[in-house]
């Protein structure tokens, strides 16, 4: 089993320009990047015009530690204080459903445990204290 905690920042639609900037502030290398046009549609969740070059994902490296961010989704409310996140790493689903329910216990679920295009469990929540974590499951060909 893998388990990982990986810092996660959500930015306000500037996240291109984070990457460039810890690219040479930090030596950070793109490990991967994709933006929200790069994904598969989604008739529920259309992009809106103008926003599809936003990131959707992004991991770098920076020394031995990974570093993940994203943009808001198109349309959605950046709040400061929110933007930086937890993200759980794992290769197992059952642990990844665990992980999930203990954390939902007293809290706030953002996005219910589930298969994702990317995932094939992935789900966020808010804890009992407030700190917000996003559960992700490594696929045998997702590995971001």
């Amino acid at each position: 089993m893998t388990l990982r905690l990986i810092p996660y920042l959500v930015m306000d639609g500037n996240a291109k320009e984070a990457i460039q900037f810890y690219e040479k502030a930090l030596d950070a290398q793109v490990l991967f990047s994709q933006s929200f046009g790069e994904m598969p549609e989604n008739p529920e969740f259309p992009i809106p015009k103008g926003t599809k070059d936003r990131i959707s994902h992004a991991t770098l490296k920076i020394g031995e530690t990974e570093l993940m961010l994203s943009d808001t989704f198109p349309g959605q409310p950046h709040q400061s204080g929110t933007q930086v996140t937890i993200c759980i790493t794992t290769n197992e689903k059952e642990k990844a459903t665990k992980f999930y329910e203990a954390l939902q216990e007293g809290g706030q679920v953002g996005m219910p445990l589930q298969e994702t295009f990317f995932s094939p469990a992935y789900g966020s929540v808010t804890d009992k204290f407030g700190v917000n974590f996003q559960i992700f499951t490594e696929g045998e060909q997702m590995n971001f």
